[in-house]
């Protein structure tokens, strides 16, 4: 039998039921949604990236659930909901904050942040008919406020809307929110007269439909009933594609920048700034220290130096809109290899290899959505994923999960470092079976001894004695074994202890700040003492460890 919602009352039910709706809502129409992208890029991805921040709230909002459900003992008494209003929909924003994706997902997870800053002020006894009136219309303020150049014709212009529309309905949250839908939907029809892009390709705005079937949705977790389908208009429309597109077509800025970034308001407003002399739909969502930054740029090392500049940028996403756009029309591979790396040289060496890449670093690991959304990117059939950290196993491991769900034959490599998960990479044959593939993989990654240095950040016990702030540790297999002054001397001994068990190649992998001349020092160490074995170097980049070791 169908699932069929209940009406809800304005509580933590009903935002639990609107995210549940609204996913399921944003999954039926994203195919449809990623057709008739054409602004600000016709990259055709709207649609997924409004369903993946969709996708990272309802998942905040569900552990929420779950952590509140497991702080309720059997003498308990039964309570009517575990969470309250202000800290479901806290939850939910915060999700789509964390998780937000492309222009659209970054304005989305801004409309909810606006949602919960009303819903979330503890509104205990205020009649939820204006009560949610309000919120939309905060939601469409804040949003405008996010975005540096407000273009009407948008998702924009569909909130605002939306908001207005609430605003003048007189009556329960339910009427609210029919009345936001149907000025939503009202506004969308409108938004090919109001942007030429879309006049000219037919087609209405891809946000905004989004945002529809987003209050729709809201409409259905309060009243019970479904909204009516309707077509996506042009979604028949192909939208415009070269044979050989490139990131420049589109006129703009060849990148797309997405980073978690920690930092004061102050700094963030000179961020904006300074991202706006850099490309265009800029937008910077968020608040209390926590902020998620969208912008296109040519030049995408300024705009993550800005963010250092700002506060401590994480979760970087760069994308080439000519990658992007060459997925939308190609045919989808039968294999591809993913893998996460802690610096941009090794996403380079990566990339390279054939792997699409997600960056982190032992600060900020990735989270599955992440994955996810690489899984996806790398548009196969079948993925073999390097998680290259044995940290960040579980995070690929829930990713795999939910990709297989999604039709994919994902495999996880058992990599337990970046120079492991490059000696998979150099045996990775999309053309062999797909078991003996990972079997390779496996075998390579197994045969391959890691060693890192790192710097003691304060006194400690470890496996090789005790270490003082300052000190070098050099690790083998993850444990430390060495404890030296410098980074040469403990470089020296760690290759010596890989070494003296055999082996034919050693890769060596600097940090952005180690000079060129350490590694030529361990080049002549190794020529000296082990003829046979041949040594290339690699960069890192930034925030990946001074120097990792690969003996193989």
């Amino acid at each position: 039998m169908p699932y069929e919602p209940q009406p809800h009352t304005l509580d933590a039910e009903a935002v639990r039921t609107w995210s549940s709706l609204a996913l399921a809502a944003l999954g039926r129409a994203r195919e449809d949604i990623d057709a008739i992208n054409v602004y600000p890029v016709a990259d055709a991805d709207t649609g997924t990236n409004l369903y993946l921040t969709a996708e990272s709230a309802a998942r905040e909002l569900a552990a929420a659930f779950a952590s509140a459900s497991a702080d309720v003992t059997d003498t308990t008494p039964p309570e009517p909901a575990l969470l309250s209003l202000p800290e479901a929909v806290r939850a939910y924003a915060h999700g789509a904050l964390t998780g937000a994706r492309g222009n659209s997902g970054t304005i989305l997870a801004q409309l909810l942040r606006g949602v919960a800053d009303v819903l979330g002020a503890e509104p205990e006894g205020r009649d939820p008919g204006p009560l949610l009136a309000q919120a939309l219309t905060r939601a469409a303020e804040e949003a405008y406020q996010a975005v540096a150049h407000p273009v009407e014709g948008t998702m924009l212009t569909v909130a605002a809307a939306a908001a207005k529309a609430g605003h003048a309905a007189a009556g329960t949250a339910v009427d609210v929110a029919r009345a936001a839908y149907d000025g939503a939907r009202a506004a969308l029809a409108e938004t090919p007269g109001q942007l030429a892009a879309l006049g000219r390709a037919g087609v209405v705005d891809a946000g905004g439909c989004g945002l529809v079937a987003v209050l729709g949705a809201l409409w259905q977790a309060l009243s019970g009933r479904e909204p009516a389908a309707e077509p996506i208009r042009g979604r028949a429309v192909p939208v415009p594609r070269s044979p050989e597109p490139c990131a420049e077509e589109h006129g703009g800025p060849a990148y797309e920048v997405i980073y978690l970034l920690e930092a004061g308001e102050p700094a963030v407003g000179e961020l904006r700034a300074r991202l706006d002399g850099l490309g265009d739909s800029l937008v910077v969502v968020g608040g209390d220290g926590l902020w998620n930054v969208h912008v296109h740029v040519d030049d995408p090392g300024a705009a993550v130096e800005a963010g250092v500049v700002a506060g401590r940028p994480y979760r970087i996403r760069i994308t080439h809109f000519g990658d992007e756009r060459r997925r939308a029309v190609a045919p989808r591979a039968q294999r591809a290899a993913v893998a996460v790396v802690p610096g941009e040289g090794l996403a380079g060496l990566c990339g390279e290899a054939g792997a699409t890449t997600v960056l982190a670093r032992p600060d900020a690991p990735p989270a599955p959505a992440d994955l996810v959304d690489a899984i996806r990117r790398a548009h196969a059939r079948e993925v073999v994923l390097l998680p290259n950290d044995s940290e960040w196993r579980a995070a690929a491991s829930a990713a795999a999960e939910q990709a297989r769900a999604d039709g994919v034959r994902v495999a996880v490599i058992p990599t337990r470092s970046a120079v492991q998960g490059l000696a998979a990479l150099a045996v990775h044959d999309p053309d062999a079976s797909f078991d003996e593939d990972v079997v390779a993989m496996t075998a390579a990654a197994g045969a391959t001894r890691y060693g890192e240095l790192a710097v003691a950040e304060r006194q400690s016990f470890t496996s090789a004695g005790i270490c003082q702030a300052g000190d070098v540790l050099g690790l083998i297999d993850g444990d430390v074994a060495v404890i030296g002054p410098g980074l040469p001397e403990t470089a020296e001994a760690v290759l010596d202890r890989m070494l003296g068990s055999g082996g034919e190649l050693v890769t060596l992998v600097l940090g952005e700040d180690v000079p060129d001349a350490l590694a030529a020092r361990l080049e002549a160490y190794v020529q000296h003492g082990h003829l046979a074995v041949d040594t290339v170097t690699y960069r890192g980049g930034r925030y990946s460890a001074p120097l990792l070791i690969g003996v193989e």
